[in-house]
């Protein structure tokens, strides 16, 4: 049974939002044998490596600082939405699944600006990383709820609704959802699965496509790196320290002179958008002054509204380093040429974010290489490397 753990004043969003998959008991769903495979476990073995008997557990232990200790996630209906992730069938030419645009190793981002779909077309904006945040489940949905909504344009508000948005991209996967329940009934591996998730007697549904992926997706939390070592051990395995900005604003004991430089003028010149302990931004949207003139301009192409224009997601900045290239286009092509940005290539833009300035900050050479120190440590070694977010299919 899902058991998801939120602050008060999201109860009521997330009771609606899971109310389906945390009335599922694992007793209701009538598996005997090995919880996933039963009588089928070498029709799963010719094409998945999976755990035999039991399958792995989806369970976020959450650092020190914290309020809320753990989230568990239903193993059943993660491990079936791991598979669905990763499986290219389901796109219209069968060669691009959704890890193809966000690989685990780049922190579920792509190493090019632009990744490429169905028939080698290219997608219009760059793959956001998907390890970018503290937790799925804990921060993305409505913008009226204080959360973060999908895409660079902030035109999806739960992970049902991005994905059921991705498949049916020409550019991307070109499928629409009875589409994806067709190729899904068509491979033999699902049956079990599908049983194990929602029971023998359930049909393949799309309601419950994208429920497994959305408990996939919401599954996944990276906040091991070396900056929430830090800040656990300035809350003295405190749970849930309510002083944690201040905090985060003073040296930690495990990073460098250098690094501890690199913080600082991050939580002077960047946290105000991106969040002092490098979690929820601050703000959904902003101009950050890229360029004068846009191509694509961001929310305002969604909107037609003049304060809209060259506006997108302001997106959280967990594992950073390994997921260039940077902004929606995929223009920036480094760390480093990030901090140049920010440091002399602001463009006075109408809508330019009142914290930035046209210019820049005029950073000098040792306030860059500090900066591109600190954000370093947001990277989580263990999220990128762990087994229960890696690709199930067989070589």
């Amino acid at each position: 049974m899902k058991m998801i753990k939120f602050s008060l004043p999201l109860a009521l969003f997330a009771v609606g939002l899971f109310m389906t998959s945390c009335q599922k008991d694992a007793a209701d769903k009538n598996i005997v044998d090995h919880q996933y495979y039963g009588d089928q476990h070498e029709v799963i073995q010719q094409y998945l490596t999976l755990p035999v008997d039991e399958p792995m557990e989806y369970k976020l232990d959450f650092p020190d600082y914290y309020s809320t200790p753990f989230t568990m996630y239903d193993k059943d209906v993660a491990t079936l939405g791991r598979v669905l992730f990763y499986d290219k069938n389901l796109s219209e030419d069968r060669e691009i699944s959704c890890a193809s645009c966000h690989k685990q190793e780049l922190a579920f981002s792509d190493d090019v600006a632009f990744s490429r779909g169905i028939a080698d077309r290219e997608t219009a904006r760059n793959s956001l990383s998907l390890g970018s945040v503290f937790s799925f489940s804990e921060y993305y949905g409505a913008e009226s709820f204080g959360r973060i909504p999908f895409f660079w344009d902030n035109r999806a508000i739960s992970v049902a609704e991005q994905a059921t948005a991705t498949f049916a991209n020409d550019l991307e996967m070109g499928m629409e959802m009875h589409e994806v329940v067709s190729r899904v009934n068509e491979q033999p591996y699902y049956e079990p699965l599908f049983a194990a998730a929602f029971g023998r007697t359930s049909d393949v549904t799309e309601e419950n496509v994208l429920e497994a992926i959305s408990e996939f997706v919401n599954s996944m939390g990276s906040f091991d790196s070396r900056f929430d070592q830090g800040l656990s051990m300035k809350t003295n395995g405190s749970n849930g320290s309510s002083n944690l900005t201040s905090l985060a604003q003073q040296d930690f004991p495990n990073f460098t002179d250098q690094e501890n430089v690199g913080k600082a003028i991050y939580q002077q010149d960047c946290a105000g958008c991106h969040s002092p302990i490098v979690s929820a931004p601050s703000r959904t949207r902003s101009n950050n002054g890229l360029t004068v003139s846009y191509v694509d301009s961001g929310i305002g192409q969604m909107t037609g509204a003049s304060q809209d224009m060259g506006m997108f997601k302001v997106p959280t900045l967990r594992n950073i380093a390994l997921s260039a290239p940077y902004m929606h286009d995929g223009s920036l092509a480094t760390l480093e040429e990030v901090i140049e940005h920010y440091s002399s290539g602001i463009a006075a833009h109408p809508n330019l974010d009142l914290g930035l300035e046209p210019g820049g900050f005029g950073y000098d050479q040792a306030e860059k290489d500090a900066l591109l120190a600190f954000l370093k440590t947001t990277s989580d070694e263990g999220y990128t490397t762990a087994v229960k977010y890696s690709d199930p299919f067989n070589p």
